[in-house]
């Protein structure tokens, strides 16, 4: 599989356009999965789907080989949905109502901020974890699915997985986004 994986991308260095047609819909779904999670909006998604692809194809001679290539797809990917999410945030939004409304923006921004906070903390981890994590969270993986696609032993994926969200979780308290102790109820 790793060597026919190797043979499609030389062949999509060598521009070869069937080979670059499939490359792209070999990760098409996984790519434009996590977008739309990240942008929760279908064209925005689509967009960063197009562009990642774009990145990817100009960019692809600076995949290393030895390593796995879609958690660097997914990198990619990303960082296109910060890109946007960024861009989002930076434009600005009228304020003139002519009557009080109650402003529920604020929860709309807190669970983006948060999103953003995530991913950020994401793109901190090793990169074994990191992978594992977003294979197990983004994609929806099953544990096994992953040790195979990574050669690595089932426990060592259900380690790396929970050492990944454990240090999501430090970084988001150590950021001050969650409470350094949960209430108890």
């Amino acid at each position: 599989m790793q060597a026919e994986f190797r043979l499609l991308v030389r062949e999509c260095l060598a521009g070869h356009p069937i080979a670059l047609r499939n490359l792209v819909q070999q990760f098409e779904h996984q790519v434009f999965g996590l977008c739309f999670r990240m942008l929760r909006h279908r064209q925005d998604a689509e967009d960063a789907v197009q562009e990642t692809f774009v990145r990817v194809i100009k960019n692809l001679h600076r995949w290393d080989p030895d390593r796995e290539f879609e958690p660097w797809l997914l990198t990619i990917a990303g960082n296109r949905c910060r890109s946007r999410l960024a861009q989002r945030y930076s434009r600005s939004q009228p304020q003139s109502l002519d009557y009080p409304v109650a402003d529920r923006s604020h929860l709309e921004n807190d669970k983006n901020q948060l999103a953003e906070e995530i991913d950020l903390a994401i793109g901190e981890l090793r990169e074994q974890h990191k992978a594992c994590f977003l294979m197990f969270h983004q994609s929806e993986m099953p544990y096994a699915e992953i040790a195979l696609k990574l050669g690595v032993p089932l426990g060592t994926v259900k380690t790396w997985v929970h050492r990944a969200r454990y240090e999501v979780i430090r970084r988001l308290r150590h950021r001050g986004v969650i409470a350094d102790e949960l209430p108890t109820v």
